[in-house]
């Protein structure tokens, strides 16, 4: 209710409806209409999830103008900004530090 509040007889945006899926389909692991502490769990720190590597491969994603799945000096530093915001390289701590890869 913070985020939408269903008028009457009004039609639920679609995010909405996006997000009543997601919960029924993703969330909700036990079907009880709501989430406890392992649904939580699971949505927070799931198993299957490897954030670093999804993190990584955003970068690169990201930063890789040729497309080439190599990042080159230039590219990093084209995309300076995304590489010391983020948890990879522990937001930009790791960067100050010499590596022979760079």
């Amino acid at each position: 209710a913070d985020m939408f509040a269903n008028e009457e007889g009004g039609p639920e945006p679609d995010w909405v409806i996006t997000e009543r899926e997601q919960f029924s389909d993703f969330r909700d692991l036990n079907k009880d209409g709501k989430m406890d502490k392992e649904e939580i769990q699971h949505w927070i720190l799931p198993q299957d999830y490897d954030h670093a590597l999804a993190e990584a491969r955003h970068l690169v994603y990201e930063s890789d103008a040729d497309k080439d799945q190599k990042l080159t000096k230039e590219e990093v530093l084209d995309n300076w900004n995304m590489f010391v915001g983020s948890q990879a390289t522990n937001y930009g701590e790791d960067l100050t530090r010499n590596h022979d890869e760079l």
